[in-house]
């Protein structure tokens, strides 16, 4: 049984949304997961927002209930570590670097474009390069910089949106733009 942790910022829009939805969606595929979330900034124990709750409601699936901090067990409890945006995953590999070979922002990791996943790969080759450097104190390359600019440039946009303190239509968008990559994400997991 793969282990899943979606990550977000606060724990209580988008990464509840996507644990509860994806248990859902896997269990009426038959598919066993183990599904939790966290967030980067996230204070344990924060109900989590009213909107996420009703959507979850709405399609009743079943998500956490409270908001959890992202932490080094968390991390090594998990499989496959999702991220809702690029920041939250630069912040995963930064803090937890153990976990670089399992961390993808969602919309990534269902991505099949060859030469996006290449640019990808660069970019996260990348930019695990120049933060060596900087803990290191090495003088960053302005062709370092280029390159990460270029590639940046080609990469189409991997964030969910974020809903928070949004209406109850903001919440319905962003679900359905989870809903669409966790189809894909069954799709590779079957």
């Amino acid at each position: 049984m793969k282990h899943i942790l979606f990550v977000c910022t606060g724990n209580t829009c988008r990464s509840p949304m996507a644990e509860g939805l994806l248990r859902k969606l896997a269990a009426e595929r038959g598919i066993q997961v183990n599904v939790r979330s966290a967030g980067v900034a996230a204070s344990t124990g924060m109900p989590i927002s009213r909107h996420a709750e009703a959507v979850l409601k709405d399609h009743q699936a079943e998500g956490p209930s409270q908001s959890t901090q992202l932490s080094a067990e968390l991390i090594k409890w998990a499989d496959l570590v999702l991220t809702l945006t690029r920041s939250h995953k630069q912040h995963v590999m930064q803090v937890f670097p153990d976990s670089i070979q399992k961390t993808y922002t969602l919309k990534e990791y269902v991505e099949n474009d060859q030469q996006v996943l290449h640019d990808l790969e660069e970019l996260d080759s990348l930019f695990a390069t120049l933060e060596m450097k900087r803990a290191l104190g090495q003088e960053i390359l302005a062709s370092e910089r280029e390159r990460a600019i270029e590639i940046r440039q080609r990469i189409p946009s991997f964030d969910i949106s974020d809903p928070f303190g949004g209406s109850r239509d903001d919440y319905n968008i962003t679900a359905a733009e989870i809903r669409t990559a966790l189809s894909r994400l069954l799709d590779k997991l079957e």
